[in-house]
């Protein structure tokens, strides 16, 4: 039988090539009988033996016996060279080897105190997470989710070192967060630009995988584009899909492309499918790093992210049985905050927000999506279904800062708790949440 990786079977007589060996074909053995074969076939097993353990370091192991032939084995070589650190200069391409060295110091683990129970009682994790140094004098970015409800936090760095971080500030919605150390001559990412990622380019992720692989790196392409992913708190984001390998611990961790520039927030993978058993990997995501860019440096000058768009509304699907009814679908107007620019222009609670601008608005998510794109202090058309027509309406939008998201929590607050009373009250009737307002029969 011949054994061989790409060639045809030889000729007989024809040695037999593979990637690693070279065998003779031998001619059969001639038939033993008795214990005479019994002792050949043993002594030809410890020559093998004693040929392996004795011949450490040769460059061939060779043997002869039963066969009446050698077997030669071959040992490859292969030159041996250190890894320079390389330049990262967005024009010359690096190997995945090169883009680690030259970025590891930049990688960082995050870890700290969580409660993990009632009574209180805080116990320290192991890695919870990875993130990367933006600026030489501390200023390091990773996942909001990372360090949320976090106490204590610390990073660790590739070389022991260890410093206490302070939280500058994070934006939950786009899943950001700025973290200060007192350290100085750090050596920052080069961040990259996302926009001009092409589908097919290959890319490598340095992080914390388990919180226990520590400095790990993977490398992948960059399946898809701009994929439009639903968080597991509804929270829709726009993302770099990769088969990278992506697992707890990873999350804040950059991806980098082949010229060794950040160019994205490693974030969340698919883990499960709803309904199915079906084994899922290599679909991860990232964060765009242009998507969050003028956000971080907003972090760091202010705390927070300034120029943030608020409607100051809570809303709520039209239901199915509404539409068919011939209520549109759209954003429903469940309450209004006092003062806000929607009571400025003139929004009223049971309005069905349809548009705004050009983009159609079917959902809660596209309405959200749809106010995204403008900045506080822009004016927008919204369009309004209300008692059966259709109007337009210029909304000046507020900027949502700090006081602003205590007011709207504030808000949704007493909102959830009328809901609650009404649903008491009316025990015993059904329920229906209609765009135009909540109400029982």
């Amino acid at each position: 039988m011949y054994y061989s990786d790409y060639n045809r079977p030889p000729e007989e007589g024809q040695p037999i090539e593979t990637n690693n060996f070279r065998v003779s074909d031998p001619e059969p053995p001639r038939k033993k009988k008795g214990g005479a074969a019994k002792f050949i076939a043993v002594g030809l097993v410890c020559a093998l033996l004693g040929g392996v353990a004795g011949g450490i370091g040769s460059t061939a192991l060779t043997g002869s016996g039963l066969f009446q032939s050698s077997t030669t084995v071959y040992e490859g070589t292969r030159p041996t060279s250190a890894v320079t650190v390389a330049n990262v200069d967005g024009k010359t391409q690096l190997t995945p080897e090169e883009i680690y060295a030259a970025n590891l110091e930049s990688v960082v683990g995050i870890n700290g105190d969580v409660t993990t129970n009632v009574w209180g009682q805080t116990v320290r994790n192991a890695v919870s997470g990875s993130g990367f140094v933006i600026s030489a004098d501390g200023y390091i970015l990773t996942n909001y989710h990372v360090i949320d409800g976090v106490s204590d936090i610390k990073v660790s760095f590739a070389d022991g070192t260890s410093y206490d971080a302070a939280v500058v500030g994070g934006e939950e919605e786009n899943d950001i967060a700025v973290l200060k150390i007192d350290a100085a001559g750090l050596r920052p990412v080069v961040l990259g630009d996302s926009d001009i990622l092409k589908v097919g380019e290959p890319v490598v992720a340095i992080g914390n995988p388990l919180g226990e692989l520590t400095f790990t790196l993977t490398a992948g392409y960059v399946s898809a584009k701009d994929r439009s992913i639903t968080m597991s708190d509804g929270t829709i984001m726009n993302m770099i899909q990769t088969d990278t390998a992506i697992n707890s611990g990873n999350s804040g961790g950059p991806l980098f492309d082949q010229y060794g520039q950040a160019v994205g927030i490693v974030s969340a993978k698919y883990s499960g499918s709803s309904g199915s058993s079906a084994s899922i990997e290599g679909i991860g995501f990232a964060i765009p790093i242009n998507d969050v860019q003028s956000m971080v440096t907003s972090i760091i000058e202010n705390g927070y992210v300034t120029g943030k768009p608020n409607v100051g509304i809570i809303m709520a699907e039209v239901s199915a049985s509404a539409q068919r009814y011939g209520i549109p679908a759209g954003a429903s107007v469940e309450a209004i905050l006092e003062g806000s620019c929607a009571e400025k222009a003139g929004l009223q609670v049971g309005d069905i927000i349809t548009a705004v601008e050009d983009s159609a608005v079917t959902s809660i998510a596209q309405l959200q999506s749809a106010v995204k794109n403008y900045q506080a202090g822009d004016t927008v058309t919204f369009t309004v279904y209300r008692d059966g027509e259709s109007m337009e309406l210029s909304v000046t939008l507020d900027e949502n800062n700090q006081a602003r998201a205590e007011a709207m929590d504030e808000l949704y607050n007493n909102y959830t708790q009328s809901q609650q009373s009404q649903q008491q009250q009316q025990q015993g009737g059904n329920y229906y949440n209609w765009p135009f307002g909540n109400f029982f029969n």
